[in-house]
């Protein structure tokens, strides 16, 4: 899968800088990162059998528990380009506010 962008994460990573979590954070997203990146994904049901604790909200628009569930990342994904595009990041308290259906990434 083609995911876009990675920047997004990077991003995120270096802004939790000084945060005793920060490694194990960089070291989640960068394991989730490498595994997308290999997968080839046909259908939502292929995202949940690579990761069972996936919410899939729409048939698009799925959610992926990041570091034990400390974070919350909602992607959409286009299963016939191979495309996961990242449209938010946060951490579950901050997820719990947003309606994920609508999410679009914002800096």
């Amino acid at each position: 899968m083609r995911i876009i962008a990675r920047r997004t994460l990077r991003e995120f990573v270096e802004r939790r800088a000084g945060q005793k979590d920060q490694p194990a954070l960089k070291a989640a997203l960068d394991s989730w990162f490498s595994e997308v990146r290999k997968a080839q994904w046909a259908s939502a049901a292929d995202i949940k059998t690579m990761y069972r604790t996936a919410s899939v909200v729409t048939s698009e628009r799925i959610v992926f528990n990041i570091k034990g569930n400390d974070y919350r990342l909602v992607v959409a994904v286009d299963f016939e380009k191979g495309v996961v595009w990242i449209k938010w990041i946060g951490s579950h308290r901050d997820y719990d506010r947003i309606d994920v259906s609508e999410v679009k990434y914002g800096r």
